[in-house]
């Protein structure tokens, strides 16, 4: 059975609040329903300022989701690690993993947005330095031990449930974050298909004497949408697609390696990339991936289409993955 996924960043130009307030809750509405139907993983990200409303407190939202489902996992991929103060992050994460019964799997990156580093007064310099510290002050307060934290005594509690510590992997495209990750002894999760980095990763679990594993994407894991005619909803949708590309494509630097990085600057390039995809049901059975990642808002998309889509999905598509 391929791991099925619905993504979620609440992205919507030109929003009013109550705009914002009906895509909100209908995400809460679609993640209960993905969990109905046996979807595996809600995924959600975190960034800040961005004009499109995208969404900056993916543990947040994260505790709505929690509170309206029973099984479904959600992955915050990727919370930037710098950018939170490490004890009430350690509480936070600790709190979400007892209401969630270890539902909760955290991505750690440092992003690649200066800007958002300016916005809270971090110094983009020292992103790998107070990566560093953010890690190790999780793996120490997660024991629910006393221990020292610039130069006082404190200890973090409740302790999480999830035994040794809530499920945390360290994100990035970059030598740096697969040394940090052997380093931690913590998993490893590329931001893109890197084999040649998982081997460098395994290369530095054998030089600390730690242990860890790499979680991947295969080499095509396309955003998905589910449509009875992939023309229409291309030339009325394509335009939502093409936003969160364009937005997305224009904060990357040529080293940011993504597997959904994309360079169109057109609908029509867009959908002959291949980064996104809209498909009829038998064409989605017919891709045979083993991660299938839905995105029904994707950059503003209507509520309705969002709805039809994972709908189509979930009635259509899922029961035939199954079998």
């Amino acid at each position: 059975m391929p791991v099925t996924v619905v993504r979620f960043n609440l992205v919507e130009p030109g929003a009013t609040p109550a705009s914002l307030r009906a895509r909100y809750r209908a995400a809460v509405e679609m993640a209960a329903y993905a969990d109905e139907q046996g979807i595996s993983t809600v995924q959600t990200e975190e960034h800040h300022g961005v004009e499109n409303n995208w969404l900056p407190s993916p543990f947040v939202f994260a505790g709505a989701v929690f509170g309206a489902t029973r099984r479904i996992a959600v992955t915050v991929s990727a919370m930037i690690g710098p950018l939170h103060e490490p004890l009430r992050l350690a509480e936070d994460i600790a709190v979400l993993d007892l209401v969630s019964g270890g539902r909760l799997v955290t991505v750690a990156g440092i992003g690649y947005r200066p800007e958002e580093y300016a916005q809270f007064d971090v110094d983009w310099k020292e992103r790998g330095r107070l990566q560093d510290e953010v890690l190790e002050t999780l793996l120490r307060a997660w024991t629910g031990e006393p221990f020292t934290y610039q130069g006082r005594t404190v200890r973090v509690t409740p302790r999480p449930g999830t035994e040794p510590h809530p499920l945390l992997l360290v994100g990035g495209s970059s030598k740096a974050a697969a040394r940090r990750a052997a380093r931690l002894g913590l998993p490893f999760f590329p931001s893109a298909h890197l084999p040649e980095l998982e081997s460098y990763y395994k290369e530095r679990l054998v030089e600390y004497g730690t242990e860890g594993w790499t979680m991947m994407p295969a080499a095509e894991t396309p955003l998905l949408h589910v449509a009875e005619d992939p023309d229409r909803a291309w030339a009325e949708y394509g335009g939502h697609f093409l936003h969160e590309a364009r937005t997305y494509a224009s904060w990357q630097s040529a080293g940011i390696r993504s597997a959904v990085r994309s360079g169109a600057s057109t609908v029509a390039e867009l959908r002959a990339e291949g980064v996104y995809r809209i498909v009829t049901p038998d064409e989605c059975v017919a891709l045979g991936l083993d991660n299938y990642v839905l995105h029904p808002l994707a950059g503003g998309m209507p509520v309705e289409e969002g709805w039809r889509g994972l709908r189509l999905f979930a009635e259509r598509v899922l029961p035939r993955l199954a079998g």
